[in-house]
């Protein structure tokens, strides 16, 4: 059998004007003719290094290591930059950009000259974006993740991300003055890496190890910890030889593939904003994903990891106990245990010699974290095309519960009367958020868990139920409803909610639903005026014209589907 011709060989096995063109500028690099002779396959690590990221800020480190792996198994590494998404700096919010960012990422690997891809993500945007644009290249793909951060430590206590909602509330009582908040942030982000807590950062590392995209035990090595280059160095090696096997991301993101990553979501008591982001990559590769499918899936699944913000520990203590083989071995028997990975084995193989070695931290299906965990779905007449809710964060008195509405038109709206004295809200009341979805802020920021009223904080309220079409922070935590679609800025049944409103949540019956006459809410849709949206040059004007509903993953209506890798005309 004939060795199959590197891709890479299209530009640097030409002869003539184009061979000198695409080969020579490379080699001032001082790199020697034999690279581009097509007997090494040519590797680009997408690396998504950016000091304005500080989850992803020791990437050009790790980078290093992942090289020494790729010429140890005799691949060229050329490393090249993509549009770095930091979820803590950006504004309005990263989401408006993840998209954006996936573009990048897709134009980059398939304009240029490689053969394999390694992905370099951390911070919570950067792997769901580098994930969907390399899925619609279809190259060899390996995903490589920073790591999370060390366990803070503040006044004896261990402290991390998902704390930052309860510093707030005790500074906005005044149990905690400014300089005792400069010394939390201080004590908080005390190394290299993302969010300790099982927020959307881990919560992306672990979905790409369940969807077999990344080596074992990607999710949980603490960035500082040596073994996560030792890590970087075999996903190098490993690369090399996918491409050798030509194991593209379609032999590996298959439906089984999806629905182990929906089930090991539930167990770790993951993110919600995994919903969106599986949902785009989903539509990316082709594979059919429905919202119903993440209640489905997850419904019988446990919280296995008991990690903050569902739990009680950090990321890091997840590792020393045994990281996600070990909770993936706990609920191997609803596992799809013959789906693929980029290793060549199968989850099941992956996770057959994985031992617990703390069962304070890893449970069991029959002695599990919490009995519900995953993903709630909600349909109703205020989410006709469904909501969510994540069960394990929430407090399970409100998981059935009617009360009045206390609107929000909008965030700043919020922001003028949450802690006004005067304002007519009790404990019993469900605050509700308008203009925070997609089109609405523009692009669904992470407010959805609105600080509760300083009046009911100083009684002594720890939650409420919360309603919005915007997101929440995978390091959050309450009985909140997200991504209620359609969205309030386009005429969704949010829009029409008023003051006084009686609304109905009922998470085991799966239902959302404001009680009013369908008469009464005919006459409101009559009178109802659309939001007024930010159009604005470039971007956000695309973002606005192409963005999909919350259900759709929140993905371009023009980048569903894969265009391949192949590139029809020569830059010559």
């Amino acid at each position: 059998m004939s060795k199959k011709k590197l891709r890479s060989q299209e530009w640097y096995g030409r002869t003539g004007k184009d061979g000198i063109i695409y080969r020579s500028w490379m080699k001032n690099q001082g790199l020697p003719h034999h690279l581009f002779t097509g007997e090494k396959p040519v590797i680009g690590i997408c690396n998504t290094w950016s000091e304005l990221t500080p989850c992803n800020a020791h990437f050009r480190d790790l980078a290093e290591a992942l090289k020494r792996g790729i010429w140890e198994a005799g691949g060229f590494p050329l490393e090249f930059p993509v549009m770095s998404l930091g979820e803590c700096s950006i504004k309005p919010t990263a989401m408006l950009f993840r998209n954006l960012a996936s573009m990048d990422v897709e134009e980059s690997i398939r304009a240029n000259p490689m053969d394999g891809v390694v992905l370099m993500c951390g911070c919570d945007k950067t792997t769901p974006s580098l994930v969907m644009g390399a899925a619609s290249v279809n190259l060899p793909t390996l995903v490589l993740s920073g790591g999370p951060m060390l366990i803070g430590r503040f006044r004896g206590k261990k402290i991390g991300t998902s704390d930052i909602w309860r510093f707030a509330e005790d500074y906005k009582v005044g149990k905690l003055t400014q300089e005792d908040m400069i010394e939390v942030e201080s004590s908080m982000s005390r190394s290299i890496g993302h969010c300790a807590p099982m927020g959307t950062a881990s919560t992306m590392a672990a979905m790409v190890e369940a969807l077999g995209l990344a080596l074992p035990d990607n999710a949980t090595i603490p960035a500082a910890d040596s073994r996560r280059k030792v890590l970087a160095h075999l996903a190098g090696m490993r690369i090399v030889e996918m491409v050798k096997e030509d194991l593209t991301m379609d032999k590996i993101l298959t439906r089984k593939a999806f629905e182990n990553s929906i089930m090991v979501n539930a167990a770790i008591g993951g993110s919600t904003n995994f919903i969106l982001h599986l949902t785009a990559i989903a539509k990316r590769i082709g594979v059919e994903l429905d919202l119903t499918d993440f209640d489905h899936f997850s419904a019988k699944i446990p919280l296995i990891a008991n990690v903050q913000p569902s739990g009680e520990h950090w990321v890091e203590d997840l590792f020393y106990a045994g990281g996600m083989p070990a909770v993936m071995k706990e609920i191997q028997k609803h596992l799809h245990t013959d789906a693929l990975t980029v290793n060549g084995k199968t989850i099941g193989e992956n996770i057959s010699n994985a031992q617990c070695w703390d069962r304070n931290l890893i449970g069991t299906l029959e002695n599990p974290i919490k009995p519900e965990s995953g993903i709630a779905v909600l349909k109703g007449n205020l989410c006709p095309n469904g909501a969510v809710l994540k069960p394990s964060a929430a407090t399970p008195s409100l998981l059935k519960h009617t009360g009045r509405a206390v609107v929000f038109e909008n965030i700043d709206d919020y922001k003028a009367k949450v802690d006004d004295p005067e304002l007519d809200i009790d404990e019993t009341c469900v605050m509700v958020m308008k203009n925070v979805g997609p089109k609405g802020y523009p692009g669904m920021p992470e407010v959805g868990n609105m600080g509760l009223p300083k009046k009911l904080l100083e009684k002594g309220v720890k939650d409420m139920v919360r309603i919005s079409d915007g997101r929440m922070s995978g390091t959050g935590f309450g009985t909140v409803v997200l991504h209620v679609s359609p969205e309030s800025a386009i005429g969704g049944p949010l829009a029409l909610v008023k003051n006084g409103d009686l609304i109905e949540l009922d998470v085991p019956n799966r239902s959302l639903n404001l009680l009013i006459s369908e008469k009464i809410f005919e006459a409101r849709r009559k009178d109802f005026i659309p939001t007024q949206l930010p159009y604005e040059r470039g971007y956000v004007n695309l973002f606005l014209d192409k963005v999909n509903q919350a259900h759709e993953g929140v993905d371009f209506d023009f980048l569903q589907g894969s265009s391949g890798s192949e590139v029809k005309r020569d830059s010559h």
